[in-house]
């Protein structure tokens, strides 16, 4: 009797466990967000773009139908309201399946609401929903609006969303002068103790007409494409300035984000003449305290390989790639202290020395962070040291000009 009664207990908990499909979600029913888009209308609501896959048509390609038209693999919507809980329900109007914003990888800011009224209020938003993903990257549209991001068409990447991921990655990985970020780097970046953070850019070039037509596709050289540009920097949560160039690649190189690069020094007279590819580098930051004031040093090493030299170059004379070395250290130390001092005149520190005064120096921190971002971080001593090395020449020692040259 008790083994039933047992097994009577077992099987009814079993029930209650075994709940089935209560929560499904039906792909038929869903429409998926894969990238979305926040502007501000003249009369000040939020206008909400939408970039929706058509799955049918990822899947098949742009394949013609039986009438011979093509369809796009995205379907764009739009709507607008008070904020951006009112506008995602009025864009579900009109739509015939439920938003489904689970793989959502992508959410661009325009320009104007980032530096008119900042993102705080955005982000609060997508955090608060729990559908929403934090890891979903952050971009600011740099001289256009989010609108004009979200509906290009993209080439080769048939999601605008993918091709604006993998070109923020492959950006970082071989240039530097850009950072991928995610909606939650941004709110830790704003939390802070400097209160300012980082988004990379992104830009529509070309015809901004001719960007959302499918006729853009079938060119071979589209009259409208999407481009990194920049890095947005924010600071109290509204778009302050704008980073590019060198003063770009420093700043991420102080973060120690950068993965890879290339730096151009002079030699024999010529400009850029060798071209050096990093493959290892690691930047370190540490606070001090000297006469009650308190100072940064930021001591960055690297390692990389000769790619290109446009002069002859006796790369196998040790006293030659010493002078090489001297020459990558000059370069590179120039571009962290370009960087920070641009950082310092607009008393954004968005290379977290606050951080690390406040995470090092807790006591210190306390007596100067009411002042730190006017006062401290403008004027601030930062020390700057850089190693460089030259480990390979690629496939040969000798230049090939060199050769030349000799003949």
């Amino acid at each position: 009797m008790k083994r039933r009664g047992v097994f009577l207990l077992l099987m009814m908990t079993m029930t209650f466990l075994l709940t089935s499909c209560w929560s499904k979600k039906e792909l038929t029913d869903l429409a998926i967000v894969a990238a979305m888009g926040v502007d501000k209308t003249e009369n000040g609501q939020y206008n909400l773009t939408l970039q929706i896959i058509n799955p049918g048509n990822v899947a098949g390609g742009l394949v013609g139908g039986g009438g011979g038209t093509s369809s796009p693999p995205i379907t764009i919507y739009s709507a607008s309201g008070d904020n951006i809980v009112e506008a995602s329900r009025r864009a579900s109007s009109r739509i015939s399946r439920r938003l489904y914003y689970a793989h959502t990888n992508l959410v661009v800011i325009g320009e104007k609401l980032a530096r008119e009224e900042g993102v705080d209020s955005l982000i609060d938003a997508f955090d608060r929903d729990p559908e929403f993903r934090a890891t979903s990257s952050f971009v600011i549209a740099n001289r256009s609006t989010a609108a004009d991001l979200v509906k290009t068409l993209t080439p080769v990447d048939k999601i605008p969303a993918n091709k604006v991921l993998k070109t923020l990655e492959f950006t970082q990985r071989k240039w530097g002068e850009n950072v991928k970020v995610s909606l939650q780097d941004v709110m830790q970046g704003l939390e802070s103790s400097g209160g300012s953070t980082l988004v990379s850019g992104f830009r529509l070039v070309g015809n901004h007409k001719e960007a959302r037509r499918l006729e853009n596709l079938q060119e071979s050289a589209p009259e409208a494409t999407l481009r990194a540009s920049g890095i947005a920097v924010l600071k109290k949560g509204k778009l302050v300035d704008w980073l590019y160039g060198k003063t770009a690649r420093g700043t991420v190189w102080t973060l120690d984000k950068i993965q890879g690069t290339d730096i151009n020094i002079d030699w024999g007279g010529k400009k850029e003449a060798i071209a050096y590819q990093t493959v290892r580098q690691k930047t370190q930051v540490a606070a001090h305290i000297k006469h009650g004031q308190p100072s940064i040093s930021v001591h960055t090493r690297v390692e990389g390989d000769i790619g290109d030299m446009e002069v002859p170059v006796d790369i196998t004379n040790p006293t030659v790639i010493t002078k090489i070395e001297q020459a990558l250290k000059k370069e590179i130390k120039e571009e962290l202290m370009e960087a920070i001092k641009h950082g310092q005149k607009e008393k954004a520190d968005v290379f977290g020395f606050g951080e690390v005064i406040h995470r090092t120096r807790p006591n210190t921190w306390k007596n100067i962070e009411s002042q730190w971002s006017n006062v401290y971080f403008p004027k601030l001593n930062v020390e700057v040291t850089v190693e460089a090395y030259v480990r390979r020449a690629g496939l040969r020692n000798k230049s090939f000009l060199s050769g030349i040259k000799e003949k």
